[in-house]
């Protein structure tokens, strides 16, 4: 599965639209933790496949969804299905517990 860049233009189509689970990594480019998140979430993509979507929100870029998701930490995932926030936890989540927060809601 590709990762896709997460906009205000796009949130809409690509996260409240999405027909899959999407997790979204809020992020910077001078966060290192998040650079470490960001090579975890790779890693996973295939793995993952059509299961899930993986959007990434630059936070420095993207205030306006920081803001409405209230981003107080970085790196922060927030789980999506079907336009519902379902979880959210923050600092670098390694990849068995990216993938125990992710089947729970793929088991539904």
């Amino acid at each position: 599965m590709e990762i896709v860049t997460i906009t205000n233009d796009n949130f809409e189509t690509e996260v409240l639209a999405s027909e899959v689970p999407v997790l979204l990594d809020f992020w910077a480019e001078w966060c290192m933790p998040c650079k470490m998140q960001s090579q975890i979430l790779d890693g996973m993509a295939d793995e993952l496949g059509d299961k899930v979507k993986i959007g990434k929100v630059n936070v420095d870029e993207e205030a306006a969804l920081a803001l409405k998701y209230q981003i107080m930490s970085i790196p922060t995932l927030i789980l999506m299905n079907r336009g519902v926030f379902v979880a959210r936890v923050s600092g670098v989540q390694q990849p068995l517990q990216v993938k125990e927060l992710l089947m729970k809601e793929l088991d539904r």
